[in-house]
């Protein structure tokens, strides 16, 4: 019947998708260095299970792949279906909102979020809003204005911005030209841990 034949149909579709994780895995694997042990001591699971993974011996479940994905910094999606091998290109797909284009740095769902942002020559309005989390600014390029509470302040090249995001804030163009800029955000009472100056360490014992 037709809706059989579409069903095995799909099931050939599957296991031949299935079948291409292993290659997929131990290339991903090789790229970033590690070794099945590294591997194995970062996701729980045990070294004959990833190797079985790896040869086509064990089929891939979503137990398995997803603390691999997480443990390699991919999205599950590169695991199941990357880019062809031998071209380690990340191919981040740029966001476009409100004018503003986000480029993602990180791949992983939830944690730590980056993005390289380029806000385009224009002058807007500023509309600060509040929100759970912890965001970091560096202006790469240009002139970005910063409104945090009661400052109003313009970061340059090289300069670097944290914040609470729960005060009102806004960020956006001085009307000026261009402004490129990576923003590190992460949940509420995460912060990014980046100080321009790192503290001095004495000889003797720490403070505490």
């Amino acid at each position: 019947m037709p809706g059989g034949q579409a069903h095995e149909g799909d099931g050939g579709e599957t296991d031949k998708v299935l079948t291409a994780v292993g290659p997929r895995l131990r290339r991903i694997r090789k790229e970033r260095g590690a070794t099945l042990a590294e591997l194995s001591a970062a996701t729980g699971i045990s070294v004959s299970t990833l190797s079985r993974l790896e040869s086509g011996g064990r089929r891939p479940s979503l137990e398995l792949l997803l603390p691999i994905a997480r443990a390699h910094q991919v999205p599950l999606d590169e695991l199941v279906g990357a880019p062809p091998v031998g071209d380690p290109r990340v191919r981040a797909k740029p966001i476009v909102r409100h004018g503003r284009t986000m480029v993602p740095l990180t791949r992983q769902p939830g944690g730590l979020q980056a993005y390289k942002v380029i806000e385009p020559a224009r002058t807007v309005e500023p509309d600060p809003k509040t929100h759970e989390g912890y965001e970091w600014l560096y202006v790469l390029s240009g002139r970005l204005r910063l409104i945090l509470g009661e400052h109003d302040v313009v970061l340059t090249a090289g300069e670097a911005a944290e914040f609470d995001t729960r005060v009102p804030h806004w960020f956006g163009a001085t009307g000026e030209g261009p402004a490129e800029f990576l923003s590190l955000f992460g949940p509420q009472g995460e912060r990014m841990h980046v100080r321009a100056k790192p503290k001095a360490r004495s000889g003797g014992a720490a403070d505490g």
